[in-house]
């Protein structure tokens, strides 16, 4: 009998095409869930700088520069302006209080002294005057009420005996009334002339008081003006050295120019400079010390300046105790200043990549050593030699500390 032979099945292209297609969707499903998509760069571990993350004693302190100044530094300005004729100290010199260090001269001043002189002495003679016309006026005034005294005296005695007489009708009335007229008038009169005398005496002596006070005012002028005299000459106000005296002979010099400084070295103070990163936490009263010949010195910050320049403020710091017995102005210190009290904590060493990420992140090693990745970390306080980890590292983890430029925005490493 004969069979029937069943035709074998063909793998058509349509099928294959379904099979590519579903192995390329089945590799971007894996792409997507799986795989890593990170940006990768190969990088030379000796190239790299290593640290391990460790746990220990945070010393919460900064290390600062400071050059010794003297306590304080007096500056010399001209109190009054003139030519310099005369120069007796030396830049650098030593001096002391009262010393005089400039002579001036100042033609203009000897020519007000001379005029506030010569008006003095008029005022003074027109007082004078005046002195002699009120005592002359008085003497006047005296003498006119001692002649209305005698005057009244006699009319009065004339009314009196007029009146005697008219009562016993032996004289006219028109007599009478005459004698007691010229009585009544040579009474008023000398009110009047009481009352005159009264009120010049008053205004005399008020305008010899206002003289007076004139007088005493244009004598104190005229001792303010030769005051200035003195001032021509330029004295040390303080003991100290004199610096920086910018004057030579011949020289004009106006009022209030500076000519100099004196250094007074009394004792002496540091003055450093700080970065702004640390102007909320230093303050008056911290304390500091440093090193130098095998002991150690102790000072306070005893002033912090609020300017900020070029990223940086001023703070001065004086000697708690001793000071080195060889300080001179001009010396620097490397001076450790105590910021807070010492705690546990996690540490990395400081390093290069601090300023590429701002203590944002870093890159962290596998247990193998052969990749880094990058974490988010969160940095606290730092020192001259840790910073402190807040958050994203544990004590034995591996980080790259060297500098971040050369990664770009790669976020893993291949270390070979």
């Amino acid at each position: 009998m004969d069979r029937v032979i069943e035709k074998r099945k063909r793998i058509r292209k349509p099928h294959v095409y379904l099979g590519m297609g579903g192995l390329v969707f089945l590799f971007f499903i894996y792409q997507i869930i799986w795989a890593d998509h990170s940006s990768v760069m190969r990088v030379d571990k000796d190239k790299l700088t290593i640290s391990t993350v460790e746990q220990g004693l945070f010393n919460d302190y900064i290390t600062i520069i400071g050059q010794v100044e003297p306590i304080a530094t007096i500056y010399l300005d001209a109190i009054e302006g003139g030519r310099i004729k005369e120069k007796i100290i030396e830049e650098g010199a030593m001096v002391k209080k009262g010393d005089v260090i400039l002579r001036l001269e100042n033609r203009q001043l000897y020519q007000t002294i001379l005029n506030s002189e010569a008006a003095l002495a008029e005022k003074e003679n027109y007082l004078r005057n005046t002195r002699i016309s009120f005592e002359a006026e008085m003497i006047q005034s005296r003498r006119n009420m001692l002649d209305n005294r005698f005057s009244l005296q006699r009319k009065q005695r004339n009314y009196e005996q007029s009146q005697m007489l008219y009562e016993e009708k032996l004289i006219a009335k028109e007599e009478y009334l005459q004698a007691k007229e010229d009585y009544e008038y040579e009474r008023d009169l000398l009110e009047i002339n009481r009352l005159k005398a009264k009120n010049d005496s008053i205004m005399l002596m008020t305008n010899m008081k206002t003289l007076d006070n004139d007088l005493q005012k244009m004598r104190q002028m005229l001792g303010l003006v030769r005051e200035r005299l003195d001032h021509l000459e330029v004295r040390a106000p303080v003991d100290g050295q004199l610096g920086m005296l910018d004057a030579e002979l011949g020289q004009s010099i106006a009022q209030g120019q500076r000519i100099g400084m004196i250094h007074v070295l009394s004792d002496f103070k540091v003055k450093a400079s700080v970065d702004e990163h640390y102007i909320d936490r230093v303050k008056t009263g911290l304390p500091c010390s440093f090193n130098r010949n095998e002991a150690e010195y102790s000072l306070l910050v005893k002033k912090v300046y609020p300017e900020v320049r070029d990223g940086q403020f001023q703070i001065d710091m004086v000697f708690q105790n001793q000071k080195p017995k060889s300080i001179r102005t001009g010396q620097t210190y490397h001076i450790k200043m105590q910021l807070g009290q010492s705690v546990r904590a996690v540490l990395i060493p400081r390093g290069a990549f601090f300023q590429s990420t701002g203590g944002q992140w870093v890159f962290v090693l596998n247990d193998s050593e052969t990749a880094a990745y990058k974490r988010p970390v969160k940095i606290g306080k730092q020192n001259p030699r840790y910073f402190e980890v807040l958050e994203g590292l544990e004590p034995g983890e591996k980080v790259i500390t060297s500098g971040y430029e050369m990664f770009g925005d790669n976020e893993r490493l291949e270390i070979r």
